[in-house]
């Protein structure tokens, strides 16, 4: 009995040191959070909340920036067919551990408890959303920390641009990531001025294993003008061609969406 108390304390010892070293790396630990909504009704309900309760509670809580965005319409819909509503809440923290604290800390803010209290205390007939789908990312390596895009055009023109890639194993999700860290991609989206938010790898998510990155643009013609140069220089050329490189993505996906007035990024 005293051997396995003494081997769990040291356990937590390890395990201890390990998350110190962690936040002293000083990487940016991100959560995606994305409301699925039925109407308009519980858009305004999830907005107000946002706006008025839940991001003045997190900059009360030391989150200065937080990011609410919403999808840009492409595509015309299919006939007999709504867009489902969407609301995407990036929210970037200095650590897990701060993370971790969160739910802590807004359950003492009797600001937020006071100013969220329509959403808060919803009931089962009257839901302010359907659900929340939540995805967890550590900041890349070679990109510690989310950066705020420099942007002059008015929000509701530009276009930001959430991008994921599957990997097809674990380890070859590895080796995308490390396309990206070590074969320097994020130096070419920051050479060609991708304005990226940020770039993580989905720790916990509903599609894994899985990366995510954010690059932001005045709107879609210099999105598409973008992405024209990348694919056209030759440090992607030589990148791609890379026979280490080969197979490492099973499916990506690109969503358009655009800042609301109230997003800090």
């Amino acid at each position: 009995m005293r051997k396995s108390i003494l081997l769990f304390l040291a356990l937590c010892a390890a395990l201890g040191s390990l998350n110190a070293r962690g936040t002293a790396a000083g990487r940016d630990f991100y959560q995606l959070k994305i409301y699925h909504l039925k109407n308009e009704q519980q858009e305004l309900v999830v907005e107000n909340f946002l706006q008025q309760a839940f991001i003045p509670a997190l900059h009360r809580a030391g989150i200065a920036k937080v990011g609410v965005f919403k999808p840009v319409e492409t595509t015309p819909a299919e006939a007999g067919k709504t867009p489902e509503r969407l609301i995407y809440v990036f929210i970037p923290f200095p650590s897990y551990a701060k993370f971790d604290a969160l739910e802590q800390t807004l359950e003492k803010d009797k600001k937020y408890l006071a100013d969220g209290t329509g959403y808060l205390d919803a009931v089962l007939a009257n839901p302010p959303y359907e659900r929340i789908e939540t995805i967890l990312l550590n900041a890349f390596t070679g990109s510690t920390h989310f950066n705020l895009p420099v942007l002059n055009s008015p929000k509701k023109d530009r276009i930001y641009e959430l991008r994921n890639y599957e990997g097809p194993t674990e380890k070859l999700h590895r080796n995308k990531v490390q396309m990206f860290n070590q074969g320097d991609e994020i130096g070419l989206f920051k050479k060609l001025n991708f304005n990226a938010v940020f770039y993580g790898q989905v720790i916990a998510g509903s599609r894994m294993p899985n990366l995510m990155y954010l690059t932001t643009y005045e709107n879609l013609a210099d999105r598409d003008a973008h992405w024209k140069a990348f694919f056209g220089d030759d440090h992607w050329k030589k990148l791609s061609a890379m026979t280490e490189y080969q197979g490492n993505v099973s499916r990506n996906e690109s969503r358009f969406l655009y800042p609301v007035e109230y997003s800090d990024i």
